[in-house]
């Protein structure tokens, strides 16, 4: 080819390639800023929803602190308007009574967490207080215009939060009716602050506070917050909540509050200029009209989360980039290559260039072929090598982890029979003695029983099956419990069971499974005031044995993979009694079914039932 001509080919060639990267650039910035953007607002998205999951968790749990406080002190009006003294105080003007209840409720405050505790007459005038000492003394003060008073006389108990028109303290006023409807006595009111409350939520650093129906702050972490509203009033509830004195002379004016565009998220000004972002997380304060409030700080987090979401769009787009970059340049040399041979093979002879070419590019790809077998038949052995070995472990593992749960309830049945014999060896008594460490001895038959059915487990074996009563199989499991349920068998419900009842299979193996039954549904239902576990038998043409408690029961997730192995919800289980259950029974011909509700957890057991 001659000059001119490859000259014109390369302008053209180098044209073009500028045309391509300016395009790329272009391409490239855009895409940047695009994902930049992106990555920015999913990581603020993510890091509100952790903000807000932790939040919520932390707010339910000082909605349940303040649940508390405020469940201490409500029975106490009720018990005092039905107490002697204070009805005597009331009926009669006696200077010496109204006294002594003076002292008495003086001596009730002492030992509650009541802030005060006063007795109103009929007509609203307080005529005996448990501050009856001190110069703020409620004693002879009016309080006929308190909504506390009125409702609790024309409705026989009322709950009001106020500003104390003596005291100047913010509080709850829990009052309680003395007497009928018809001819009341009067009114016992017990007063309770929040101090001791507000200074917990304060070490928190983080503002928390409570609204009432109105939106007004109650009980605030930040006390120049009291008394302000989270919402502009109406001038009507405004106007009568001031006539009220509920709050004083509270000028009831909003939060520094200022929405953003994102509704869970506020702004709060601050007393020295700026304003600070919030994540404001509500919930509803149960037996009450109030509603707590948790302000979560944002800017920390979703500054950290946007940054390291950018930083990842980053490195991806700097790793696309550089293979984009190196594919664009390579399809370039590409194409000027091929401009290149073409030019060439117009002056060659042009099959025998592409035959000795096609020639070399096979060969090469052959070599790579050949080569590329050759290490993924190596990586393969070496694969399958360890997977042999990961194999033996798993099983290994398995087999450790089932003999130290199963042996678990025979050794503290043991630990407790020694016990048992060195008091009665203590006190003297040496047949006891004998009788624990032949049940001992028992104990560690069964040990060893289970150690060899373990074995067998492994090894996919079944042991022989015999008839067996099935009275001596409960009886055995509910021995080897009591140890470590002691005071909470009586949990355990058992429905009388026929007399001769038999089923097929071995009875070591089978208390197993019913030590794992019954010891899942006594754990089930311990934290429940009214817990039980009903166990009933049904023989038909199979026995059919249901352990059913009124516990949570099984969340979807766990009743998935229920019989796995590890598969558990407890903190300190190992996730193999239900598997181990499951493969005793599918030994002798049955199964295992469980259904779960609100209710609680059912557990089914079918077994063969021994021929008569």
């Amino acid at each position: 080819m001659d000059a001119p001509a490859q000259t014109s080919t390369q302008k053209t060639l180098s044209r073009a390639t500028r045309r391509q990267w300016v395009a790329f650039a272009l391409v490239l910035l855009l895409v940047s800023i695009a994902a930049l953007y992106a990555a920015g607002v999913y990581g603020r998205s993510a890091a509100l929803s952790t903000l807000e999951a932790q939040g919520r968790t932390d707010a339910n749990l000082k909605v349940a602190l303040l649940r508390a406080v405020l469940e201490r002190p409500r029975a106490l009006p009720f018990l005092l308007s039905r107490d002697r003294d204070v009805t005597e105080a009331l009926a009669g003007a006696d200077p010496a009574k109204r006294s002594f209840l003076d002292r008495k409720l003086e001596d009730l405050v002492a030992g509650t967490s009541a802030a005060v505790i006063y007795v109103i007459d009929p007509k609203g005038v307080a005529i005996s207080a448990s501050n009856w000492r001190e110069p703020t003394s409620f004693v002879g003060n009016d309080y006929s215009f308190r909504a506390y008073f009125s409702r609790a006389m024309a409705e026989g108990t009322a709950e009001h939060f106020a500003l104390g028109s003596v005291s100047k303290r913010p509080g709850l006023y829990i009052s309680h009716r003395i007497g009928p409807a018809e001819t009341p006595l009067g009114v016992v009111v017990v007063k309770m602050e929040f101090d001791q409350l507000e200074r917990d939520w304060h070490e928190t650093q983080r503002p928390s506070y409570v609204v009432d129906a109105d939106h007004v702050v109650l009980i605030t972490s930040i006390p120049s917050w009291r008394f302000m509203t989270t919402e502009r009033l109406p001038a009507e509830s405004l106007a009568a909540i001031r006539e009220s004195l509920q709050f004083g002379e509270a000028p009831l004016a909003p939060l520094p509050f200022e929405e953003t565009a994102d509704s869970r998220v506020i702004r709060a000004v601050q007393p020295g200029g700026g304003a600070e972002a919030y994540l404001r997380i509500t919930t509803p304060v149960a037996t009450t009209p109030w509603q707590f409030e948790y302000l979560v700080p944002v800017a920390d987090a979703v500054a950290t989360s946007m940054r390291e979401a950018r930083l990842l769009a980053v490195l991806a787009l700097g790793a696309i980039t550089l293979a984009a970059a190196i594919w664009l340049r390579r399809r370039q040399m590409a194409l000027a290559t091929i401009a290149r041979d073409q030019a060439v093979r117009e002056e060659l002879e042009r099959r025998v260039i592409e035959r000795t070419r096609d020639l070399s590019l096979a060969r090469d790809h052959l070599q790579a072929e050949i080569a590329d077998h050759r290490e993924t038949e190596t990586k393969l052995q070496a694969v399958q090598q360890d997977l042999v070995q990961a194999n033996r472990l798993a099983i290994l593992g398995q087999v450790a982890a089932g003999v130290a749960h199963e042996i678990n309830q025979p050794l503290a049945t043991i630990r407790a029979y020694a016990d048992n014999s060195k008091v009665f060896l203590a006190r003297a008594k040496p047949e006891p003695v004998l009788e624990n460490l032949g049940l001992i001895a028992d104990l560690t038959d069964r040990i060893a029983t289970i150690t060899e059915d373990l074995k067998a487990l492994a090894r996919k074996g079944r042991s022989g099956e015999e008839p067996v009563a099935l009275r001596d199989v409960v009886d055995g499991a509910i021995m080897l419990l009591r140890s470590r349920f002691t005071g909470r068998l009586e949990r355990l419900i058992i429905a009388p069971l026929p007399d001769g009842l038999s089923v097929m299979g071995n009875r070591l193996r089978l208390e197993q499974v019913f030590i794992n039954l019954f010891q899942n549904a006594l754990e089930a239902v311990e934290d429940q005031a009214d817990g039980r576990v009903d166990v009933s038998v049904v023989p038909n043409g199979e026995v059919v044995i249901a352990v059913a408690d009124n516990g949570p029961g099984l969340s979807p997730a766990i009743l998935g993979s229920l019989f796995e192995p590890f598969n558990t919800s407890k903190e300190k289980g190992l996730g193999l009694g239900l598997v181990i259950a499951k493969d005793i029974v599918s030994d002798y011909g049955g199964r295992l079914e469980v259904e779960t509700g609100e209710r609680g957890a059912c557990f089914k057991v079918h077994l063969r039932k021994a021929p008569a």
